[in-house]
């Protein structure tokens, strides 16, 4: 019997853009729970303009920004970078990632796992040169994460705890902390970050 080749997408593509769907999402969690934009802005430490404006499509939000919306909505910051749910799909070709820039810093997340609503999620992280990152331990609290350093070297503050991750450094995160992840080097850091919601 012939190999059955799944030739469903091409790789002449360009990454898929989020922004879009990251207005709408924001909007849909913080209306879904009934919640104001000052009611958002309260829980989340972000500026009720900001929201706004993200809302509208007139702002993309920073990675920072992100994670705090993610963590007041208690979802995984994936959750709010999704364009569609594609349930059933098991195979996400290169050129159908979602691949989101933050717009102050150049650090860019790209969703590498199928969109199919499975427990693993795989992220790929570039974080350009002399960047820091950092996010609340409110956006911990949903998953257990690993992080797996593909180039260069990332610096990771976890909490009280700093930890130097090299080339092959594979490190499993601990209870939620406030995080920093800091690129000390003149090259981007790249590194491969494995989640599974708690």
């Amino acid at each position: 019997m012939a190999a059955m080749i799944d030739t469903s997408s091409s790789s002449t593509r360009s990454p898929v853009d989020p922004t879009g769907a990251i207005s709408a999402r924001v909007r849909i969690e913080r209306e879904s729970r009934g919640w104001s934009m000052g009611e958002l802005a309260e829980r989340a430490g972000v500026s009720k303009a900001m929201i706004s404006k993200i809302e509208r499509g007139e702002a993309s939000p920073t990675a920072t920004v992100l994670g705090r919306l993610s963590g007041a909505f208690g979802l995984q910051l994936s959750m709010l970078l999704a364009l569609a749910e594609q349930f059933g799909n098991r195979l996400c070709r290169a050129a159908d990632q979602q691949v989101w820039t933050d717009p102050e810093t150049g650090y860019t997340r790209r969703a590498v796992s199928p969109r199919n609503g499975g427990m693993l999620e795989l992220v790929e992280i570039m974080l350009p040169a002399n960047v820091r990152i950092s996010y609340p331990s409110s956006a911990f609290i949903f998953q257990h994460q690993q992080i797996w350093v593909q180039q260069g070297t990332l610096v990771f503050e976890e909490g009280q705890l700093v930890h130097e991750l090299e080339v092959g450094d594979c490190l499993q995160l601990g209870p939620p902390a406030p995080c920093t992840f800091i690129n000390p080097g003149n090259n981007p850091c790249i590194y491969l970050v494995a989640l599974v919601k708690r």
